[in-house]
């Protein structure tokens, strides 16, 4: 009995986890398209769930748009670690989640306008890229990779062109958008002290194949 009861058990929490995901995904969604203040309602019939379902999980639409954030964040990040686990290099690091997450708006569009909207927090938000960035920054100053004064200012630079470049790319869907992230990585690598030919080599270096890469989607 007692397997009985735990196979339900875990039923339940399977299908609790499906129905968070299809609000947090619902919620992404209008977040994309600037939909802020779309009713509770309308979230619900998005994901295909209950009212009831809804308050089962948030409190409120701020709670699940705050959630929604979150987990675009987080999913962006653990992406970027899975991609750039093995590479010892701080510098290539940083470089290659930069080129990595500039090409992420042709693949992943949807999820990169919920990051876009939400800008501001590439360089406040503790998920995602900024810590991870943050923590690439400070090792390769420290490993002597890059000349960088203050992390935290650094981290604000690459930030800003990270969203000015994704903009840039939804703005103009005709532009090469790995020719457009790699010259901008370039640029950002030159600005910490690389060398221009140093730069230049770590930003041809080959990067896994995005498209081989299961949806962003929600970590929830």
């Amino acid at each position: 009995m007692a397997e009985v009861v735990g196979d339900g058990a875990s039923r339940l929490e399977r299908r609790k986890a499906r129905t968070r995901t299809a609000l947090v995904r619902a919620a992404q969604s209008f977040i994309a398209e600037g939909k802020l203040n779309v009713p509770v309602l309308e979230i619900t019939q998005a994901a295909d769930v209950g009212m009831g379902s809804f308050y089962n999980h948030f409190e409120s639409k701020e709670q699940l748009f705050q959630a929604a954030v979150d987990d675009a964040f987080e999913a962006h990040g653990n992406l970027l670690d899975r991609l750039t686990g093995d590479i010892d290099d701080p510098a290539e690091v940083f470089a290659h989640a930069f080129r990595l997450t500039g090409r992420l708006h042709r693949i992943e569009p949807e999820l990169c306008r919920v990051l876009l909207a939400h800008g501001s927090a590439l360089i406040t938000s503790d998920q995602g890229l900024a810590p991870r960035a943050l923590r690439d920054i400070e090792s390769a100053t420290a490993a002597g990779r890059f000349t960088v004064a203050d992390p935290q200012v650094a981290l604000a630079l690459a930030a800003g062109a990270a969203v000015g470049l994704g903009q840039l790319l939804h703005d103009q869907p005709e532009r090469d958008d790995a020719e457009a992230t790699d010259r901008m990585t370039e640029d950002i690598l030159r600005a910490f002290g690389l060398p221009a030919e140093e730069a230049h080599r770590i930003c041809q270096l080959p990067l896994p194949d995005l498209s081989s890469v299961a949806s962003l989607g929600s970590v929830a």
